[in-house]
């Protein structure tokens, strides 16, 4: 276990409260005037899905999780989990949808991503910089339109919605920023 600085952590990182494993949502850094400064986290809970809030000292040391990452295949998800496959040992694993949070939004089957484990258990993933999806439903583009003026929404094959160019048509395959959300390019 590492520790860091309250003042250092970042949307994303894990940490440990506790016996409790935290994902960290949200955070907003205060400095009230005449008062110390402090943290204040909004996190996830990763065992028990829970939401939680917590402040921290600015000058407060949090235990950073240390994580192991294996290379993994995304097999398929059901209802309530994501499943997948270690591409050594062929082991199967699974992470609830809260856990991957908007990460299910760039997953397709047969990618091979990062898995994160905390000693022996899959507590996320870890995205590329971007994916290509195909673009399963969006409004024909408008003759004569400005590429740069105008957008338009487009639904992608797993289910995400982000605005792209007119020229972009159904079918089309596009790249898009995994931590923005936003279209890059038509691949």
């Amino acid at each position: 276990m590492s520790s860091i600085q309250s003042t250092r952590l970042r949307k994303g990182m894990l940490i440990k409260l506790g016996d409790d494993l935290f994902r960290i949502l949200d955070l907003q850094h205060f400095t009230p005037g005449n008062k110390r400064g402090f943290v204040s986290a909004r996190m996830r809970n990763i065992r028990s899905t829970a939401l939680a809030d917590h402040k921290f000292r600015a000058e407060e040391d949090v235990e950073r999780a240390t994580l192991d990452e294996r290379q993994m295949q995304y097999l398929y998800n059901d209802s309530h989990h994501y499943h997948f496959m270690d591409t050594d040992t062929y082991e199967q694993v699974h992470i609830s949808a809260d856990t991957l949070g908007d990460s299910v939004n760039y997953l397709i089957p047969d990618a091979v991503i990062r898995v994160e484990f905390y000693e022996s258990e899959p507590v996320g993933i870890e995205l590329p910089q971007t994916v290509d999806l195909v673009v399963k439903q969006t409004v024909p583009g408008i003759k004569g339109a400005t590429a740069s003026a105008q957008v338009k929404p487009a639904t992608l094959e797993t289910g995400l919605v982000i605005q792209v160019p007119p020229f972009v048509n159904e079918g089309d395959k596009v790249r898009v920023n995994t931590e923005t959300g936003e279209y890059q390019s038509r691949v």
